[in-house]
Order: structure tokens, then sequence, then C-alpha cells
């Protein structure tokens, strides 16, 4: 079964143009990894990233992330895909291409703390993050002015759970008018209903503010701080139809004590949820996540 995200025509003119990313999920045998160089080879593509993964060798699944560096790319591109049909075919493998030059195109949701997002926009404009921003989407307007000042349209959509499908209309509307890849939820507390989830399926990244599966749904620090721990931490996952149990991409967390009340707490979570939330999208930029069932296989 092959998978294409990526169309060579869109690749754009920029340092990255010769270089995209492999990723396959197959059945594990051997010859593999040697046909897999082979096929780069003809090409006189050069491997320049290697990383791989075997969930059992003997009777498991194989898993690999091949960035490579190939002369006129934007030219062989659409031979290269037509050719590997028939090792896809032979090895019964999942894959996808995926063309360094083409940013992805990334919508962030955020609510009234934005915390999350003034980190995204931190990164995205040291160039850390490599994506284009389309579009922020709230449903408060007090992150209006950062956003709009850096160019990047921001939507108003008040949100709430009796006026839910007419808010996602137009949110998926603009996805699609904006030609959106991923979308970032930077704290945007609402929940997206089955129909809204299912026509972004795993491009949808979440942070949710504690170390799942531990204190799911709203106000975790209260609870932390009431259970008395001595960890607390941030998870970010991509979004499934069940509520924060999507497949997890990062997780982190720093040790507190009884010391530490509620507000401290919270304080200490958003730096947390801040780094995770930007590790998640990055590794998903650059194309190094491979979604296997409610889990990830993440190639750092």
């Amino acid at each position: 079964m092959s998978v294409q995200y990526m169309n060579a025509a869109k690749v754009a003119n920029t340092k990255h143009t010769n270089e995209a990313v492999l990723l396959v999920k197959c059945p594990d045998k051997p010859g593999i990894v040697a046909v897999l160089s082979e096929f780069l080879h003809t090409f006189d593509a050069n491997i320049i990233e290697s990383s791989q993964y075997s969930t059992d060798p003997a009777d498991g699944t194989f898993f690999i992330r091949l960035a490579y560096y190939c002369d006129q790319l934007g030219e062989k591109a659409e031979q290269m895909e037509k050719n590997f049909e028939g090792i896809a075919r032979a090895f019964d493998m999942t894959y996808a291409f995926h063309y360094q030059a083409q940013k992805k195109r990334a919508a962030i949701f955020v609510s009234k703390e934005p915390h999350c997002l003034l980190e995204l926009l931190w990164e995205y404009q040291t160039g850390d993050l490599p994506m284009e921003i389309a579009l922020v989407v709230s449903n408060y307007e007090n992150s209006r002015e950062m956003v709009e000042a850096l160019g990047i349209p921001f939507y108003y959509i008040p949100a709430n759970k009796d006026i839910r499908a007419e808010v996602e209309a137009r949110q998926i509307e603009l996805m699609k008018e904006f030609d959106v890849d991923v979308l970032i939820l930077a704290r945007y507390m609402q929940i997206l209903t089955p129909d809204f989830v299912s026509h972004f399926e795993n491009r949808i990244i979440n942070i949710h503010h504690s170390f799942l599966p531990a204190f799911i749904g709203a106000d975790p620090y209260a609870r932390a701080f009431a259970r008395g721990v001595k960890l607390i931490g941030a998870t970010s996952h991509y979004v499934t139809n069940d509520l924060d149990e999507g497949p997890i991409i990062e997780q982190d967390v720093e040790r507190v004590d009884h010391r530490v009340d509620v507000k401290e707490l919270r304080k200490i979570g958003s730096k947390i949820e801040r780094r995770v939330l930007v590790k998640a999208v990055k590794w998903h930029l650059e194309n190094r996540i491979i979604v296997e069932g409610n889990k990830t296989i993440v190639f750092q």
C-alpha cells in the first residue's frame, strides 16, 4: 500500500530543493535496507540520515526513515515514486515521500492562555520550526495583536457546545481555504467532534497540561496538588475521538514537592507545555513520526 503526501511539482526553490525523506513501514524480513539503499543509489541519491526500528526481527514490523540528497530532485521525483511502487508491492510497504523544500502549512488554534502560542511564534521567527503559519484561530480576542503584528491572519470564532457544529463547519472551511497541512492546538480549550477530527487524521497535534494518562480533562494541576504528586508534566499527542488518548508524540516532567502550591504548579507546568509542544511539532514537520495504531515511532 502506498501513501504519497507530497507532489513534486509543488516543491519550492530553496536550499532544501534536493532533499527528501522516505518513511517506510512493512513486515520485517531480510534485505529491506539493502533494497532501499540500492533504489536510492540508482538515482544517484546520497543518504544523509538513516534511522530504523523493528518490533521483532523474527516476525515483526519494520520501520525506517531515510533522509537523502538527490541532485535535480525536482526532475527525478515523479519517476522515483513510480519506480518505487514495485518495491512497495513486493515488500507490502506503507510509505511516503516527503520533499523538504515544501514547508507544511500550519493552523494554530488557541484559547485564552497564550504561552504555547507565543513559544510557537518565537520558534517560527527564529527559523527553528520549518513551517508556514497560515492562520491562527481563537475563541478569544486577546492574541490578535501579537499574531497580526507578524502578518499572520487571525480569526476570532466564539465557540461553545451549543454552536459547535456551526463553529467547526467554519473552521473546516478555513482549513481548506488556507490549504492547511497540520493543526496545532496551543491550549485550545474546546472539545473537537469526531466529524472535525475525521477531516485531519494524524494531523492535529495537541498539548495536554499533565503527564497523560494521569489527570485527564480539566484543571489537572489542582487535582495533582490534591493528590500530592512529586512529578508534574505535559504530553503532546495526535488528536483522536478518544479524549486525550491519541498517539503520544512527546512527554516531559519536572520534580516538585509539598511546598509547591497550585499557582506555582501551573507556572512550572506552562514551561513544560511550551517545550513539549514545540518538540512534537518540530518532529512532525521534519517527518520523523510514523503512527502505528495508538502509538508513535519517533525517529529523533
